[in-house]
């Protein structure tokens, strides 16, 4: 059984040792424990710190791609490079790395395929009342589109099987936290949650310069994520809003018009109008959501099948450069990248 711990990185030059030196090397369950370092276009002394503190693996991405799109390279990397059980945590040392063995022991035990560490937020001190206000109610959002109980959904420390990673699929471009929950709850991957302590704070986070700027992007990404899985529903109650709206200001003009002063409140007719016909549109924008979404399920079952078929046939991970503990591996990022001179005669003749 091997594990693979995975660390997206971005100028993380400070303080990824400190959170390398508390990753563990052995794991209850596990005959090998390696490190993979994704790195999402650092331009500080990332990858050579990586190097100098025994990491085994590196994803390195040209520019920077976003969280997300780190987040997915990295289980692909994974993946090809063998892990049954992947963790995933962050580079700036907020979770306690001696609840590793604790995270994956559901996975162990065969209870679980994914399991999320619970940060209990409301005791964490540096987090605003606003920003666990925010966490409560994204987590129940969360919870109610993907039908699972993970009370902290946006939590980045996380262990995945097998089964598990090569189900998932990150298409938002700033977080994969809520959305692979979400096609969790969709997909045949059975959820679980332990709790987990935090580390004091070492910096300040990049993704959110304020508290403002954290509301802001997390409501938006809630609401497009349960938009993109609850298209019918979603779009039917705001078009249900609606037609209440026109219905209530219609029944305003009746009551004017059997009163006799109907010609005076004609425009409350074009309002109710109005709503009415944007209501028609909603519904029919849910309709075509809900049609979309199908479409969408399918494309990830073709995905799926897809990244079966490459592990099979042994294609390797991209991006992937050796660290310190396999030199003997391939890189395949830089101009090491794709086929080799010999290979590229092959294919032609």
């Amino acid at each position: 059984m091997k594990l693979i711990i995975q660390i997206p990185c971005l100028n993380e030059e400070e303080s990824l040792p400190i959170t390398l030196a508390d990753l563990p090397r052995q794991v209850p369950g596990f005959d090998v424990v390696e490190w993979l370092v994704i790195d999402d276009g650092s331009t500080d002394r990332t990858i050579e710190v990586a190097k100098e503190h025994g990491v085994d693996h590196i994803v390195r991405l040209t520019n920077n791609k976003g969280l997300a799109a780190g987040f997915q390279a990295g289980l692909d990397a994974c993946l090809k490079l063998g892990a049954d059980v992947i963790v995933n945590t962050d580079a700036d040392n907020q979770y306690d790395a001696s609840a590793i063995p604790r995270l994956v022991a559901p996975i162990i035990e065969g209870r679980a395929d994914m399991v999320v560490g619970d940060r209990e937020t409301d005791n964490i001190e540096h987090f605003s009342p606003m920003k666990k206000s925010l966490q409560k109610l994204g987590s129940a959002v969360v919870r109610r589109a993907s039908d699972t109980d993970v009370p902290d959904t946006t939590s980045g420390f996380r262990a995945y099987n097998r089964e598990a990673a090569m189900q998932l699929a990150v298409v938002s471009k700033f977080t994969y936290t809520l959305e692979t929950i979400i096609q969790a709850g969709k997909l045949l991957v059975a959820t679980d949650h332990v709790p987990v302590a935090t580390n004091p704070k070492l910096r300040e986070s990049r993704l959110f310069g304020s508290t403002w700027s954290y509301v802001r992007r997390n409501s938006v990404s809630i609401f497009r994520i349960y938009a993109q899985y609850e298209p019918l529903r979603v779009f039917m109650t705001m078009a249900f809003i609606l037609g209440l709206a026109a219905f209530g200001v219609w029944t305003r003009f009746i009551i004017a018009w059997i009163g006799g002063s109907g010609s005076g409140h004609v425009q409350s007719l074009i309002l109710g109008a109005v709503l009415f016909n944007a209501a028609v549109v909603l519904a029919a924008l849910g309709v075509i959501g809900d049609l979309l979404y199908a479409q969408r399920v399918m494309t990830q079952r073709t995905f799926e099948r897809v990244r079966r078929i490459e592990l099979q046939l042994g294609i390797p991970p991209s991006h992937y450069e050796p660290g310190a503990g396999a030199a003997a591996k391939s890189a395949t990022t830089g101009a090491k990248a794709g086929p080799k001179t010999e290979e590229r005669e092959a294919i032609k003749l």
